[in-house]
């Protein structure tokens, strides 16, 4: 089970590709196999479209409008939308240059040029709102009227598929969930309050990466299999959020919301040269989303760039009170989103891990830190393990996910277990399942108590704030800087908060990463700010080649 319990974290927790120099530290029994699993790229695919998506049907909603929307059109939009951040979109709104409205088409246009039945498909967009144009032409009135009420007003968003949504299916990928009609998500509300338009829905890993196995990341029944547009086919979606990951990469939206329980915004930000926070668990709501864990679980903003993850964040604040680990740590009123800049980063203390300086991007953004006034510490990660990591999950998501079913689901969906989906997907095994639902079959497996599960969060929570608490308190940190979700496991057991920012390309692959910086619960503002230092003084994002 230990074996099992580290392969699978590895596995599911770090699916973007990671090297021996680069990993978090394991002992040495653990490490035997367990690398060549983990960075183990998936090439050829057993499934790549969608069986269960009609892409006629997905389109007709659309049909008439976009008929009269040129090609033209499209490309004399592009200096004002590709790229290009929300102050400056509203900018270009206020100006007459842009319309939520011709934004909203845009983005329309453009999922359907690129994203399914055609060479360059990359499958990351599983779901449309029918009404998102119409809802655009009233914030286009009601600007008129009222003037701008929050930066995220009139931008089109894309949810991942395991947050409900009005007028759309709630699927978490997986085909038993395929007519899950159901109300907004408390962070949907938040959005829409804001002035959000709710553009549609992202694929995933299926049930965020906790189900088969030894699959691909950004593989699900519902929504196929997403492709990175940085090295379609070639390069590692990253996962579970893959859909968002993909979809803001290429300019499909303004911004996407994603979910991590371990890496799952961290991981496919990073590997689509995205910005991704995790946020600490409870500062937004998390009422409405399919579970895995409500120990870990955290809904989060993924972006093109820091002050668009900012405002997302900002639009989604609010204490969720059907939400047991809801805070108010930060709310709308601390967020000073309008004097938002960054932080000058003059004798702040940034630690670093001497393993990950073998890394020439990582090495070369420490120098950059450096340079704008950062006082760079090297700190040994210390040999401290996360054990039952697994289990955690398997137990937490066994009675998780029922109360999901119960409380926020359709009344039509059939299953009401964990037991139900695997007892579903046997029936058609090679559509349902064609990677196999091993780590489900493992949570039916696992018989663990109340009392485990509580000594297993306690063990985890207490490793995992040893691990990071200790160089910080030692050397006296601002922040911890890592390598995409390298460390993703320690920060979400010991709740810490996580943004990764783009931080170059490798030269032998064009593979981006991202530079990860992790500190204390509750510094998601300090985090966001010294990200945009960085990001601001490096701007080193590039659109993908051949999606422009």
């Amino acid at each position: 089970m230990r074996f099992l319990a580290f392969t699978l974290l590895l596995l599911l927790f770090s699916s973007c590709k990671q090297h021996n120099s680069q990993s978090p530290v394991q002992s040495k029994s653990d490490t035997t196999d367990i690398i060549d699993i983990s960075t183990k790229q998936f090439t050829e695919f057993k499934v790549l479209d969608s069986k269960y998506m009609e892409v006629e049907q997905l389109w007709e909603p659309f049909n008439a409008e976009l008929a009269s929307f040129s090609e033209t059109e499209y490309n004399n939009l592009k200096p004002f939308v590709l790229e290009q951040d929300i102050p400056r979109l509203q900018k270009y709104v206020q100006e007459g240059k842009l319309s939520y409205e011709l934004l909203t088409k845009f983005y329309l246009y453009r999922i359907r040029k690129y994203d399914r039945a055609n060479p360059n498909s990359l499958n990351s967009v599983i779901a449309l709102n029918p009404k998102v144009i119409e809802e655009a032409r009233k914030c286009d009135e009601l600007i008129k009227t009222h003037g701008l009420k929050h930066p995220i007003f009139g931008m089109p968003i894309l949810l991942k598929d395991n947050i409900n949504a009005s007028g759309m299916p709630t699927t978490a990928g997986a085909v038993a969930l395929k007519d899950n009609f159901t109300e907004d998500a408390f962070i949907v509300k938040e959005l829409k309050a804001n002035g959000a338009l709710i553009l549609g829905k992202t694929n995933l890993s299926e049930w965020a990466y906790f189900f088969c196995g030894d699959c691909p990341s950004g593989y699900s029944a519902i929504g196929g299999q997403t492709l990175n547009p940085y090295g379609r086919k070639v390069l590692d979606t990253g996962g579970s959020s893959s859909g968002s990951g993909v979809a803001v990469a290429a300019n499909f939206c303004v911004a996407a919301v994603g979910s991590e329980t371990s890496g799952s915004i961290l991981s496919p930000s990073s590997q689509n040269s995205n910005v991704g926070l995790k946020p600490t668990i409870g500062l937004l709501g998390r009422s409405g989303i399919v579970p895995i864990s409500s120990t870990l679980d955290t809904p989060g903003p993924m972006t093109k760039n820091v002050i668009d993850n900012a405002i997302l964040l900002h639009a989604m604040l609010g204490k969720d009170m059907d939400d047991f680990k809801a805070t108010d740590g930060i709310s709308k009123e601390t967020f000073d989103l309008d004097n938002f800049k960054p932080i000058d980063l003059q004798g702040k203390k940034f630690g670093c891990f001497a393993s990950l300086k073998e890394d020439p991007l990582y090495s070369k953004a420490l120098q950059d830190l450096a340079n704008f006034g950062a006082e760079i510490i090297e700190i040994e990660a210390q040999e401290i393990q996360l054990p039952d990591f697994i289990r955690l999950l398997n137990l937490d998501m066994k009675k998780d996910l029922p109360t999901y079913l119960k409380h926020y689901a359709d009344n039509n969906v059939k299953v009401a277990s964990v037991e139900d989906v695997i007892v579903f997907n046997r029936e058609d095994s090679i559509n349902r399942m064609p990677y196999g639902q091993k780590l489900f079959e493992g949570i039916v497996a696992d018989n663990g108590t109340e009392k485990d599960l509580e000594n297993i969060k306690s063990t985890l929570k207490t490793n995992g704030k040893l691990f990071l608490d200790t160089p910080v308190q030692k050397h006296q940190l601002d922040v911890i800087l890592s390598i995409n979700n390298f460390h993703a496991g320690f920060a979400a057991v010991a709740e810490y908060p996580a943004i990764t920012v783009p931080m170059g390309y490798t030269a032998d692959s064009g593979e981006p990463k991202g530079l990860t910086f992790i500190s204390k619960p509750f510094s998601e503002i300090q985090l966001l700010q010294w990200a945009m230092a960085y990001e601001q003084a490096t701007k080193l994002r590039e659109m993908p080649k051949g999606y422009n």
